[in-house]
This record gives C-alpha cells, sequence and structure tokens, in this order.
C-alpha cells in the first residue's frame, strides 16, 4: 500500500493538546515502542481540532521526540500531513507532525 502526504493547512484550526504526549506502542503484547527511521521514539498526541464553523473532531498526530506540551496546551502543529490509508476495506487519516509546540513558544519562535 503506497500513501501519499497531504499538508494540512492549520491557519483556521484550532487545535488543543487533550491528552499528554505518549510513546506509540507498536504491539501491546511485547511493549514494542514504535521508533522512526533514525531510531529515535515515536510520540503520540490526542489533540481537538475545531475549525471556523466551530466543528470539532478529536484525532490523534504523532511526532519524533516528546513535545513540550500539556494536556490544555492550544498547540501548533508544525508540518502537519495527513495521510489516507486503507486496509481490508476500511479507511482513514493518520496525522504526523514535524513538531508539536504550544503556541506561547510558537510565537517567540
Amino acid at each position: 500500500m503506497r500513501t501519499i502526504p497531504i499538508p494540512v493547512d492549520t491557519g483556521k484550526l484550532t487545535i488543543t493538546c487533550v491528552k499528554a504526549p505518549r510513546p506509540r506502542v507498536l504491539n501491546r503484547d511485547t511493549g514494542e515502542i514504535k521508533t522512526d527511521k533514525n531510531g529515535n521514539t515515536v510520540y503520540e498526541v490526542t489533540v481537538s481540532v475545531e475549525d471556523e464553523s466551530g466543528r470539532i473532531e478529536l484525532v490523534k498526530i504523532g511526532t519524533t521526540g516528546e513535545p513540550p506540551i500539556t494536556a490544555g496546551d492550544p498547540i501548533n502543529a508544525v508540518g502537519l500531513l495527513g495521510y489516507v490509508w486503507e486496509i481490508a476495506g476500511r479507511w482513514g487519516i493518520s496525522y504526523r507532525a514535524s513538531a508539536l509546540l504550544p503556541m506561547r513558544e510558537a510565537a517567540d519562535a
């Protein structure tokens, strides 16, 4: 299966961390943690995403390295990409960001 990354325009979205970052577990039986191609731990963050019309969705965003955010923080998802996937007739979108920063830190950068 080949997936094509689709850039997500976050300019009109409000993204809030609702669950603190945690390492992404690949195998619950063995406790194997997902790593990127360089061996760095991939973290998973559950966020709420609100669009201009007020529609809110909960999504998980993956990122390499532990992001400096906590539950309740408004965040900036730097380089957010969506990947459409399909397995056995089911499909969805997975998300990955190059960084997840608190808005206060993103404003300073």
